[in-house]
């Protein structure tokens, strides 16, 4: 395989987006319940059934009356509840009293707020000058009758649910999830339930690369780890790209026994970028075979985690259908000063507390260091060109 020139970090994500979203075809459309929809992808666009609201309504609780020449006082002629209709007009003079979320009467255009209002038997009171529409949500003001409220490519969340259930859709048209292989590689690895040796470690890289994808939208397949051995890496690899997208760790390095790179190449695997300048996660590969995206992720357990949150999971979420995935990206106020060399984009362990933003680095070993990375709830995201921040400094946060 050809040297592929290193990539800057944005780079690297425009190179991801532009690939998946070129590959086509569409995903595979299904039809799913409502109480399953949520965390799914929409697959069609969801038009309003009728106007929303279908009759003006009233946004207080209050007098509902006639704007134009209105005095200051009205005869109340009766009372609207929501979920019911006041079947007679109200005219010049006269007041209609109705709760939050009641139809506006036929003749009135205006709401005055209980809070404002004395009442004298019969009469109300107020010294307000209401306008027309005043405190009125109008007839088709939040959706008119077959106008697109949701856009296929949606990731439903409990108010796209929400808005689902108004429009009467019992059923929601949904992407298919797509299957990722995730093959971890090295002979050092072994199974999580087996003692290890102390030159051996336990394969933790397939366990939070299947959390990762489930947690993405994906239905996650393990492989048998892969040996350093060519037939059987290659073996393995062919399986993985009966999937929908492949996910390898380890192998991706420059050692004398990574072979991950070689066994790709000679399946015929088209390379897109192969270092990415970012700690941690240098080493990774993005490319296709077979009509397959795939991602040859370090082995390092965080830098696993890392190139999967930044890289491969946008694939995967383009694969399922999503639009337009975005990196869960915030900022936090350093708790105390930081250095680092420029040159590298960064992701390092940190904890962002939940009152006040602030941001605290977790003291760590390296990309290996898994405990670390459990402590901290986030990345702290360090810029390539600034190499020093002071305490109380925003800094970029990547959640987990």
């Amino acid at each position: 395989m050809a040297d592929v020139t290193p990539l800057r970090f944005a780079e690297a994500r425009h190179c991801v987006f532009e690939r998946v979203r070129a590959a086509g075809p569409a995903p595979v459309i299904e039809w799913t319940p409502l109480a399953d929809a949520e965390g799914r992808i929409l697959a069609q666009p969801v038009l309003a059934d009728r106007d929303y609201p279908p009759l003006a309504r009233s946004v207080r609780d209050g007098f509902a009356i006639r704007a134009e020449g209105f005095s200051g006082s009205a005869r109340v002629i009766g009372e609207v509840r929501a979920g019911d209709r006041f079947n007679h007009e109200v005219g010049p003079g006269e007041a209609v009293e109705i709760m939050t979320g009641a139809p506006v009467p036929l003749g009135a255009d205006a709401i005055v707020m209980v809070e404002y209002v004395t009442r004298d038997g019969p009469m109300m009171h107020t010294d307000r000058r209401p306008q027309p529409n005043e405190f009125v949500n109008s007839q088709g003001a939040e959706a008119a009758a077959g106008e697109v409220l949701l856009a296929a490519g949606r990731r439903l969340g409990f108010s796209e649910v929400a808005l689902l259930a108004t429009v009467g859709q019992s059923t929601v048209p949904v992407y298919r999830r797509p299957e990722v292989a995730i093959l971890a590689t090295g002979d050092e690895i072994v199974p999580i339930e087996a003692q290890p040796e102390p030159h051996q470690i336990r394969n933790s890289n397939g366990w939070s690369l299947a959390a990762q994808v489930r947690r993405a939208g994906g239905i996650p397949r393990l492989l048998p780890v892969a040996r350093d051995e060519y037939n059987h890496t290659r073996a393995l690899v062919e399986d993985g790209l009966t999937a929908d997208m492949l996910l390898l760790s380890g192998g991706v390095s420059a050692g004398k026994y990574d072979i991950v790179e070689r066994v790709l190449a000679d399946v015929g695997a088209e390379f897109f970028f192969d270092r990415v300048l970012i700690q941690p996660g240098q080493p990774v590969v993005f490319g296709s075979a077979r009509g397959r995206f795939f991602f040859g992720l370090p082995g390092n357990p965080v830098s696993t985690m890392v190139t999967f949150e930044i890289f491969a999971r946008t694939a995967l979420q383009l694969l399922s259908g999503e639009m337009d995935p975005l990196l869960p990206l915030t900022t936090g106020r350093l708790t105390r000063d930081f250095r680092h060399k420029p040159g590298l984009t960064r992701f390092l362990p940190a904890t962002l507390e939940p009152e006040g933003a602030a941001v605290t680095p977790v003291n760590w070993q390296g990309s290996s260091d898994v405990t670390a990375m459990a402590r901290g709830n986030c990345w702290m995201v360090v810029g390539a060109e600034k190499t020093e921040y002071q305490a109380g400094e925003e800094i970029g946060v990547l959640l987990k």
